[in-house]
């Protein structure tokens, strides 16, 4: 993301802006929040187009169109005003990296990773097609990866099959070479097979890092797409090479549907570990990144989170190439409007080595309602006082990973308010586990309690082993201290002597599956606490799953309970009391 330059506006409708995403053939595309907290995607068009007639009446249409689109797998239309002297359009922001970025950092994706995103584009496309829709733009870049699944966004160009052949103006063509269809390319009735075509494409793109069909130049690569098998030798023989290549189909009709593209590929969607590690890292970063995003009194970013400043972060590391605009999920359409000569298909795809978006193009100075415009309620904000909880045992997940999947939780069920997760409702000095400057143990961290420094006298109550009250399974809710995430805890202690393993505790994310549970060891204890140590386990997932701590503390409460209070600094310090289980 980049910082807002002078003469580009700060508000929106209802947003305020943090920074622009992306550019593209038709407009700019500007990171926003609403008043009530919630981040969005605003797409606003080049000034030129907006005295275009014709073009308002096709962005009319396709705003509506998108409106229509809803589902599991897509990014929600939020607000639109495309009556505006510089129409404009909101979406809903995923957090995450995009397919093609995936690909770049990491390489192929593993094959049931591969089916999970076809099944899940097929099922958006499912929904799509019932709407009489064509999305007509499905590329890799489209496709975001997300923690709970894919997504398929930029329903910017999805138009009515119906009654819409009057909108294309001459010399326009829609789409991304290497991912359309021999007929999108003669200029042909684009159907809905149009759209399994290019899902063919980018699942090849996917399975193997290569799109199915390559060129020097657009010419080219259209004409390998019409005439030419796509290349996909890359991918293991078996069913998904088998279907891709029926996607592949040079005529529309030999293309399969999406319903039973989509029970054919059956992958197993949000279900633990549909990501490689690394993905699901990037995804939990991106979505901690929104949450340090805050706007300045008159929009952009302030404070460290602004530009490239101290203490920000990329979180979606991609190649040098393609760091122009690093972010990008809700991109333009790719289409140019003009003559064949001016370009004819928007920017260079990633197919021949270009990035995904073009350059800035003239500024927007002027656009849009004016920074003078007051905020509003948005569309879909939930109402305050709205609060997401973890079902995990907080103890030993990284706090990075914790935020993402509060994150997530919040989307599924309105957003992120009332969490704590915003800028400036928790703790500024985040430490998170992504390697984020924090001080060092021996600085910051207490003297276990019952300790002793050197020539002190043993605190009264000081003992060898775990009294007889403190043994049992606890269970409760804990609270980070650092942006007040809360989670359920749940752990067992048992009988034990200073040094032996006394405790163990149970520590499943719902939303990645991953087992952060480890051994806790007796540091020290007394008549009424404990000190365990959970340093020395051996991380079963780093990045995921945070190092442990010398200095978990549990102290009985007059009333029964028992206070845990976490030295894990990268887990966000939870807190709070636990209640013995029968």
């Amino acid at each position: 993301m980049q910082p807002l330059e002078a003469g580009e506006p700060r508000t929106i409708g209802a947003y305020r802006l943090l920074g622009r995403l992306g550019a593209g053939g038709m407009g700019r595309v500007y990171l926003g929040r609403s008043a009530g907290g919630r981040t969005v995607a605003v797409k606003i068009v080049h000034p030129h187009f907006a005295s275009d007639e014709e073009f308002r009446a096709r962005f009319r249409r396709e705003v509506e169109a998108a409106r229509r689109v809803g589902g599991e797998w897509t990014a929600p239309v939020l607000d639109a005003d495309p009556d505006a002297p510089v129409p404009w359009v909101a979406t809903g922001y995923v957090a995450g990296p995009s397919l093609d970025r995936a690909v770049a950092s990491h390489g192929p994706l593993p094959q049931a990773c591969v089916r999970a995103v076809g099944a899940g584009l097929a099922r958006a496309l499912v929904a799509v097609h019932g709407l009489g829709l064509v999305h007509r733009d499905v590329k890799p870049s489209n496709v975001m990866l997300t923690l709970d699944g894919p997504r398929l966004i930029d329903f910017g160009i999805a138009r009515a099959t119906d009654g819409t052949a009057s909108l294309t103006s001459t010399g326009v063509s829609i789409g991304s070479p290497g991912y359309m269809s021999p007929e999108q390319i003669l200029g042909k009735g684009v159907t809905a097979a149009a759209d399994v075509f290019s899902l063919g494409a980018v699942l090849a793109f996917a399975a193997s890092g290569r799109p199915p069909f390559t060129g020097d130049n657009s010419a080219t690569l259209l004409y390998k797409v019409v005439h030419e098998p796509p290349e996909l030798g890359a991918i293991e023989p078996g069913q998904l090479r088998e279907l891709v290549a029926a996607c592949l189909a040079k005529t529309a009709a030999d293309r399969p549907e999406p319903r039973a593209l989509a029970d054919a590929l059956g992958g197993a969607l949000g279900a633990p570990g549909w990501l490689p590690a690394p993905l699901v890292e990037e995804a939990s970063r991106a979505a901690v990144a929104l949450l340090d995003l805050e706007a300045g009194p008159a929009g952009g970013l302030a404070g460290a989170g602004a530009g490239a400043g101290a203490g920000s972060a990329d979180p979606w590391p991609v190649a040098a190439a393609s760091r122009e605009f690093p972010s990008g999920p809700v991109p333009f359409t790719a289409s140019s409007y003009g003559s064949p000569a001016a370009g004819g298909f928007g920017p260079a795809d990633a197919s021949y080595g270009a990035g995904p978006y073009g350059s800035p193009g003239e500024s927007a100075a002027g656009s849009g309602p004016g920074a003078a415009a007051q905020p509003r309620t948005a569309p879909g904000d939930p109402a305050a006082g709205h609060r997401v909880s973890v079902s995990a045992a907080g103890r030993r997940f990284s706090c990075t990973l914790v935020l993402a999947a509060a994150a997530v939780l919040a989307v599924l069920s309105g957003g992120l308010y009332g969490t704590g997760l915003l800028p400036g409702q928790g703790d500024g000095d985040r430490n998170l586990a992504d390697g984020a400057a924090r001080p060092s143990a021996s600085a910051s961290a207490p003297a276990p309690a019952g300790s002793a420094g050197p020539g002190a006298t043993p605190p009264k109550g000081t003992r060898a082993d775990v009294p007889k009250e403190l043994t049992g399974t606890w269970k409760g809710t804990v609270t980070t201290a650092r942006l007040g995430v809360a989670t359920e805890f749940e752990i067992t202690i048992r009988s034990g002597r200073v040094g032996e393993v006394v405790g163990r505790d149970k520590s499943v994310l719902d939303v990645l599956g991953t087992d952060c549970g480890g051994d806790w060891k007796l540091a020290s204890a007394t008549d009424r606490s404990l000190v365990l140590d959970t340093s020395g386990n051996t991380n079963p997932a780093p990045g995921i799953c945070s190092g442990g701590s010398a200095d978990e503390r549990f102290t009985l409460n007059e009333n029964g309970t028992l206070h845990y209070k976490s030295g894990d600094g990268p887990a966000g310090n939870p807190e709070g009391d636990l209640t013995r289980s029968p």
